[in-house]
């Protein structure tokens, strides 16, 4: 581990230091680029990368991206064509866009699933949405891809999917917070635990939607535990928060940005701009170092130059 922080110091005096964005071109201080130290770093240690894809809305259609029909194909490309495959891939919810008809609503979640298919990482989990859920309360979700919530383990991170989006009242649930304690309870206090959300926990823009009714009581669950981070979708932008010592990442979009959180009235789909058509669009890669519960975040773009 000592010869991989020496890569990660030698990466960050490069001018490595930060997450970029492949489309906008812009970066923010967050920690040394996982690529890089990845690729120079030898196979053997316990570190490992995942990728977060979210808000892919297929079905969608309309003038926030003329291009609807092909973007999700270009993201699972442009995951394809990573130089190191992640261990596994996670989509953080609205998988598809939503239709008051449940024949469409399968069709839909039919053909993303036939998309994803073509994903070269055979472990790829998925969360719904409340495009995907909440007309159905996940009905329709659990015949493509299974339970709405659970948890599992990878090389020392502890991971909790939780659904805030079945519920038509935007909340967690009782029955669902109980099993999250108990699910917890069984692991060390000083274990690195990922969230993996769609909504935020915390009250974002609740006038937007974004927030979680009981999700103050979800962090309350999570704050005796002093390694823990969520990963969350929905606002379709980046957005970095905290929570005492408990760090909120949201994730772009693939399908359209949406406005900073209360910049205008209405939370409008930001403009399609032909001249940088996949501006705001995205997806990314999460570095993990187990033992210090670190992660380091770069963002791509739907396309790779």
């Amino acid at each position: 581990m000592h010869q991989r922080r020496q890569l990660l110091k030698l990466a960050a005096l490069g001018g490595g230091a930060a997450y970029l964005s492949a489309l906008g071109g812009c970066a923010a201080a967050l920690g040394p680029v996982g690529g890089p130290a990845r690729a120079a770093a030898a196979p053997d240690y316990d570190d490992f990368y995942f990728v977060q894809l979210s808000d892919t809305h297929w079905g969608f259609s309309g003038p926030p991206n003329p291009d609807a029909a092909n973007t999700l194909r270009k993201a699972v490309a442009a995951v394809n064509a990573l130089e190191h495959p992640p261990e596994f891939i996670v989509f953080t919810g609205d998988l598809t866009h939503t239709t008051d008809d449940p024949g469409e609503r399968r069709k839909r979640m039919a053909g993303f699933r036939d998309i994803v298919s073509a994903l070269k990482v055979k472990q790829v989990r998925f969360m719904p949405g409340e495009h995907d859920a909440a007309l159905d309360r996940g009905a329709a979700y659990r015949e493509f891809f299974g339970e709405t919530f659970y948890s599992f383990d990878h090389k020392g991170v502890h991971f909790i999917a939780l659904d805030n989006v079945s519920d038509p009242g935007a909340k967690i649930g009782d029955e669902q917070l109980a099993w999250m304690k108990a699910d917890l309870a069984r692991r060390p206090k000083d274990s690195p635990i990922v969230v993996l959300t769609h909504r935020p926990l915390f009250d974002l823009a609740p006038k937007w939607d974004w927030a979680t009714r009981d999700g103050a009581q979800a962090v309350e669950i999570l704050m005796p535990y002093p390694q823990v981070t969520v990963f969350y979708g929905h606002i379709h932008q980046e957005h970095h928060h905290m929570t005492g010592h408990i760090a909120h990442h949201s994730a772009k979009s693939l399908i359209f940005p949406l406005p900073a959180p209360g910049s205008q009235p209405t939370r409008t789909p930001l403009p399609w701009d032909p001249a940088q058509p996949n501006r705001g669009l995205g997806f990314r890669e999460v570095e993990a170092e187990p033992d210090a519960a670190n992660y380091k975040i770069q963002e791509f773009g739907v396309t790779r130059a």
